[in-house]
């Protein structure tokens, strides 16, 4: 029987997304806006219609920009910027302040716009919510400090300083991805900005619409019209020419399209801060407390439908607590309820679209096919949505199996028995990615001494990701084919930054002096170099000096 379902359309009135699109063509947002779209011709390219998670049919289409209106934005960027930068960092905190209030009052509207191009469940929408005003107000508060100019030792004690200051880039072209298009919006973008630099914002295809409505929120905080734009069409199109054009690119995507975001920016000289792939694995040691474990594993493994870049899509349990584990486990992801709608009744939401269902469908088919079980799951469920697919567990998989080796990016899990913490870490490690983990054991610190074995750039213990993820002070980001850079933290502003030293001798020239007392000099400066070294060596060595840990 087929369930009623919500048309996200009666949610979101077509003239609120005619107001949003007509932000990418540069109307005011309170302003007369025209319609940016004919609604029909969507076969010559110029115009964006995927389609909803909710019914199968596009919420409306939206104008794909061209190669000519991204370097026209980013011209409008380039020029805007340097007045945004001269702005007192005060004022530039202040507009970040007010997006942190802004996101929260506009919660409902948010998460409606974020489910109805991505089908995620609500509690999912909620935490993108969270997310964005949680970094709104960790830079308005830290970034003072972190953009400080800083004292650095001189060259010569008492005789020269040197003072490191941080400069914006200039443009920052972000290519945003659709799994999570207010986080990865506004998040990446805040940091960007406070920095004095402006943003252009090429989204997802699917997910135009949030992330226009992130801009009209960033507008309506004071960001000035020209620093912070999107530009929403395709990557061949769009986002090339952004990549082409920034003074620094953020990309979050496939590590085979963040290679190619990476060679073009090395080839410009320009910086890149890439994350990508990941096949993140969970360890599950024999201490753990299963069934803390096993909701761990939930909630790791079928967020946003398993759509998550830190989502956990092997799991590795010791053999001693193996069964009793992938009992648990079945029972409670069997438990797990399917819906899409804008309520907060169900767990586990809808897969984007039509191609992410078959990449997820053909991944399970095959795996089943060179001999895995499936303990739950293996369906597709068009009965609660068009893109719909049932959280899966999967036993018998070799490792070598593809199943195993490549990103599934769905709600798809392999389990497998390990005979202790060596070949755990072994086995979660038998991987090119190495972006998150996920470890469970009654000793933390047994928890923390596993963790650091594992190759990942961020590694939570007793928790699925959100210790991590959610540690906005701390770096986040992937080893391996799971990207370069960082984003949150000390280095998720700095890289959007150029460091400049500033070095005042008050002896006036460094240079030696002309024969023949050269020598006599070059002998004086090797021996004040080697008393220098022998203090720092003996500094290092004492208690307090920092040499021991």
């Amino acid at each position: 029987m087929t369930r009623s379902r919500p048309d996200p359309r009666d949610r979101l009135p077509d003239g609120r997304l005619a107001t949003l699109a007509a932000l990418a063509a540069g109307a005011e947002p309170d302003g007369e806006t025209a319609d940016s779209t004919d609604g029909d011709d969507t076969d010559d390219g110029r115009l964006l219609a995927e389609p909803s998670p909710f019914t199968g049919e596009p919420l409306r289409p939206v104008s794909a920009a061209t190669e000519g209106d991204v370097a026209h934005a980013v011209e409008r960027a380039r020029a805007a910027q340097p007045e945004w930068a001269d702005r007192p960092l005060s004022d530039r905190t202040a507009v970040l302040d007010r997006v942190a209030t802004l996101v929260l009052d506009r919660r409902r509207a948010l998460c409606d716009l974020v489910q109805a191009e991505t089908g995620k469940e609500r509690e999912g929408a909620d935490t993108e919510v969270w997310d964005a005003a949680a970094n709104a107000n960790y830079y308005a508060t830290k970034a003072p400090e972190l953009l400080a100019s800083t004292r650095r030792a001189g060259a010569i004690p008492g005789v020269t300083r040197a003072t490191e200051h941080r400069h914006p880039v200039g443009v920052v072209g972000l290519v945003t991805p659709w799994n999570y298009p207010l986080t990865l919006v506004v998040s990446d973008a805040l940091p960007a900005l406070v920095a004095g630099n402006a943003v252009v914002i090429k989204p997802a295809e699917a997910t135009p619409y949030t992330a226009l409505a992130a801009r009209e929120l960033l507008l309506d905080a004071g960001v000035p019209r020209d620093c912070v734009q999107v530009v929403p069409g395709r990557g061949e199109t769009a986002g090339e020419t952004l990549v082409e054009r920034a003074d620094f690119v953020g990309f979050t995507g496939s590590t085979e399209v963040g290679r190619k975001v990476a060679a073009t920016a090395g080839r410009r000289l320009v910086d890149a801060s890439l994350e990508l792939g990941g096949k993140n694995p969970m360890v599950v040691l024999d201490d753990a407390d299963v069934d803390a474990a096993v909701r761990g594993a939930v909630a790791g493994c079928f967020a946003n439908a398993g759509q998550l870049c830190v989502s956990i899509e092997r799991v590795y349990v010791d053999e001693a607590v193996y069964e009793e584990f992938r009992d648990a486990f079945v029972a409670a992801t069997r438990a797990q309820t399917l819906g899409v709608d804008f309520s907060y009744d169900h767990d586990v939401g809808s897969l984007v679209g039509p191609e992410q269902l078959d990449r997820v469908r053909s991944a399970v088919d095959d795996a089943v096919d060179d001999g895995a079980t499936v303990l739950t799951g293996g369906r597709h469920r068009p009965d609660v949505g068009p893109y719909v697919y049932e959280p899966t567990l999967l036993e018998g998989v070799d490792d070598d199996a593809a199943i195993v080796q490549t990103e599934t990016f769905g709600p798809v899990v392999t389990l497998h028995p390990v005979a202790g913490d060596e070949e755990a870490v072994e086995r979660a490690n038998d991987t090119p990615y190495g972006l998150h983990a996920s470890v469970w054991t009654g000793d933390a610190t047994r928890g923390e001494r596993v963790a650091r074995r594992i190759d990942a750039g961020t590694v939570s213990v007793n928790d699925a990701y959100v210790s991590a993820y959610g540690a906005v002070d701390a770096p986040m980001g992937g080893r391996g084919d799971s990207g370069l850079g960082r984003r949150h933290g000390r280095d998720g502003i700095r890289k959007y930054t150029e460091a400049q030293t500033v070095a005042v001798s008050r002896a006036g020239s460094l240079s030696l002096p002309s024969p023949p007392l050269r020598g006599v000099a070059a002998r004086l400066s090797s021996a004040a170099l080697r008393a220098n070294i022998a203090l720092s060596r003996l500094a290092r060595r004492l208690p307090f000096g920092g040499g021991r840990r």
